[in-house]
């Protein structure tokens, strides 16, 4: 498993990490526990060293499972995880301390070490963000209390895991160099974070973790357009009205354009996509089982697509109206 450095931290990361949302189990049907532990195990053997999961995922599920796994596994790997909005509003309010206080930041951290089982992570993101923030006092307080976190051994580097499609949200924080990594949603439909944010991370040195690869499984080339969901499930909503349709459609345009000789499906080329980017430290797709992570394993011994591809690639950029959380 090739590996990258996660911006200025010095962290070496697997090109392929860990995406624990699905392994949480509270909006995505179809995962058991069972499977989520043999897919975790599954990584670990294959050279998978970053797991990224959240506070809510699962109300701390996810956390405890990957605490399980490396248990199991006597070794861990590296760890980021997330702060959850106190508001739990994923829209960002206009104040930062409706959602982030250092209390709260301090006392989520606290509770995700335990869940963990360990003393400390390697990043701890705040799990929502909007430059609005910048500038306020409240702001200041926030991020003294991650420093300390940092001086108490607690976390080793903290980021951002930006609005969903909306790249721009976060071109100030970027700007001011604050933050040791950002997390943000890029894949071949949401190709806008390489026209500004990447440049301002790649000059400051912030360490890009990208989500979303497979667009929630539009970019796998397994939905179709009598795809059904439970009540509960995320993608109930996420490919709601006319959206499943459109999904299916553009996807087949890329499959025609995409697959063929190394690259055996779409699920392949949307992760080779993602690795042609040099900003791109670690992409974390979702992989609630061992083949999963077999099959995505497979696409780190891929090269980078050559530039007249990824040039022609632009065209099938699709800005939806549509911004789940």
């Amino acid at each position: 498993m090739r590996r990258r450095k996660l911006g200025r931290t010095g962290l070496e990361v697997s090109e392929l990490g860990y995406g624990a949302w699905g392994i949480g189990a509270d909006m995505w049907s179809g995962s058991t526990d069972a499977e989520a532990l043999a897919s975790l195990r599954r990584a670990l053997e294959a050279g998978v060293n970053f797991f990224d999961t959240a506070y809510v995922y699962g109300d701390g599920h996810s956390e405890e499972l990957i605490a399980q796994a490396f248990k199991a596994a006597g070794r861990r790997a590296l760890v980021a995880t997330k702060v959850p909005p106190k508001n739990l509003s994923w829209i960002a309010s206009r104040r930062i301390e409706d959602a982030f206080t250092p209390e709260w930041v301090v006392s989520c951290t606290e509770r995700s070490l335990k869940k963990l089982s360990v003393e400390r992570v390697e990043v701890q993101q705040l799990h929502t963000w909007t430059d609005d923030w910048l500038g306020q006092p409240a702001l200041d307080d926030v991020v003294s209390a991650l420093d300390k976190l940092k001086r108490d051994g607690k976390i080793r580097f903290w980021g951002v895991s930006i609005k969903a499609r909306d790249p721009k949200s976060a071109l100030g924080l970027a700007r001011s160099g604050l933050p040791d990594t950002m997390q943000v949603v890029f894949n071949l439909f949401e190709q806008e974070p390489q026209g500004e944010l990447f440049p301002l991370c790649r000059e400051k040195g912030i360490g890009v973790i990208a989500r979303v690869p497979f667009d929630e499984g539009g970019l796998t080339g397994k939905l179709r357009e009598d795809a059904a969901f439970p009540e509960g499930d995320f993608r109930h909503s996420y490919f709601a009205g006319r959206y499943l349709a459109e999904t299916v459609r553009r996807a087949k345009e890329l499959e025609q354009r995409l697959v063929g000789g190394d690259t055996p499906d779409l699920a392949h080329a949307a992760l080779r996509f993602c690795l042609s980017a040099p900003e791109v430290s670690t992409v974390i797709p979702g992989m609630r089982t061992p083949a999963h992570v077999d099959a995505n394993a497979a696409v780190t011994r891929l090269p980078p697509y050559p530039a007249e591809t990824l040039k022609e690639l632009r065209a099938h950029a699709w800005k939806r109206d549509l911004a789940p959380a």
